[in-house]
């Protein structure tokens, strides 16, 4: 079942803006994970194939087009933070569950040298706070359009992504900035496959044909690397003599994204995606 867990907190001190890098979270979340599970937190350090988690950058507002990746200046203390986390393997949510089921307010967490308080960590989706959710992989399948409804037959033929972080694609040896429609949907078929239970064909790709898009490279620099990508929006029609079983597939997919993320780097922050079609 994928979770999309919102974590908020407060900074007891300021966050120097070298401490709200991916590496620096990611490390949080393993120290999250290793406070109820220490051998978890070790085996997910040491994973270096396809992970079962997301991690979104720190974030002061709510947005749901867009993440805020960089800062110019330090968080002060004080200032309410939230920060997103999503869990693709049931297992790892059910290993987890005593973390926010008994948090102790009082333990201070570091990221980097900042002590943060722990608020809360949300799991349902709520008005104010639209990032939070969970479905069953059974769901979001049954869930997905198929287009054999004449109300809903035009928006089934047509999938529509938000890059709301920096988001690049593994081709070969290096990354691409600039998202196509196979390195997109093969991100996701291969977390889908990997977790789901219910495995789809790469085949299903063939009708799918990028409609719209207004996007633009963003970076993000830190002391160790230079990471390229893209935000904004993109749009998929599904065209042609496109079977329903086809159809629901592929809107499966594209909702998932919500969830798994796209491309490189999705544990460091990188990825984060909103579906415009998923509600």
């Amino acid at each position: 079942m994928p979770y999309s867990l919102v974590v908020n907190f407060v900074p007891r001190s300021p966050i120097p803006t070298i401490h709200l890098s991916g590496r620096h979270l990611h490390a949080l979340f393993l120290d999250l994970v290793s406070s109820v599970d220490k051998e978890l937190g070790t085996s997910l350090h040491q994973q270096e194939t396809e992970k079962a988690f997301t991690i979104s950058p720190v974030q002061l507002k709510l947005n749901r087009k867009l993440m805020q990746w960089s800062y110019r200046e330090a968080i002060a203390a004080g200032t309410p933070c939230w920060w997103r986390i999503t869990l693709l393997d049931d297992a790892l949510f059910g290993q987890l569950a005593h973390l926010w089921l008994n948090m102790n307010r009082d333990q201070a967490w570091q990221l980097g040298s900042t002590p943060l308080d722990l608020v809360s960590i949300l799991s349902n989706p709520r008005p104010q706070q639209p990032w939070a959710n969970y479905v069953s992989y059974e769901k979001l399948y049954e869930q997905a359009l198929d287009g054999t409804d004449p109300e809903t037959s035009q928006q089934a033929r047509k999938v529509a992504f938000t890059f709301c972080t920096p988001t690049a694609f593994r081709q070969t040896k290096f990354d691409s900035a600039l998202p196509d429609r196979d390195s997109l949907f093969r991100s996701l078929l291969k977390r889908w496959n990997r977790y789901s239970g219910n495995p789809f064909n790469d085949t299903i790709f063939e009708c799918i044909y990028p409609s719209f898009f207004d996007i633009k490279t963003a970076m993000i620099n830190d002391k160790r690397s230079k990471f390229i990508g893209c935000v904004g929006d993109i749009s998929f029609s599904l065209l042609g003599d496109v079977d329903p079983q086809t159809i629901k597939q592929i809107n499966a997919l594209a909702n998932f994204a919500f969830y798994a993320g796209v491309g490189r780097k999705t544990p460091m922050g990188m990825g984060q995606v909103s579906v415009n079609n998923y509600g």
